[in-house]
């Protein structure tokens, strides 16, 4: 009897690391959030560090981390400045940008010559 429950236990653990949701995903070579908006990364940003804040994180929404979130590979969690999680991509903070409107939008790449699409 117990070599089942260590069985159904083996599999439950394994079917929900399967079914475990990553912060985002690669779409037409660039990442994406989970409602296809296109991620960016910041040239001000160092690994592990957002330097976009206050009325700059308004204009480009983190990729928020809750605290369940767990890192995994290439994803990294980083901490902000006003304590809140973001998920970060080998180590470089990920934002949406507030003036992409549809999935798919890129409309945010090349601003201020320090914004760029987010690729794998």
């Amino acid at each position: 009897m117990r070599l089942s429950h260590l069985l159904i236990a083996t599999t439950l653990v394994a079917s929900s690391a399967v079914f475990a949701a990553a912060p985002a995903m690669e779409k037409d070579g660039k990442l994406v959030d989970s409602r296809g908006m296109t991620l960016y990364t910041f040239d001000k940003d160092s690994k592990g560090m957002s330097a976009c804040n206050d009325d700059c994180a308004k204009n480009w929404p983190p990729l928020v981390a809750t605290k369940n979130s767990k890192p995994s590979g290439d994803w990294t969690i980083v901490e902000r400045k006003d304590g809140s999680m973001q998920w970060a991509y080998e180590g470089m903070p990920l934002y949406t940008y507030a003036k992409d409107k549809k999935a798919g939008d890129t409309t945010g790449d090349g601003k201020g010559d320090n914004w760029h699409i987010a690729k794998p």
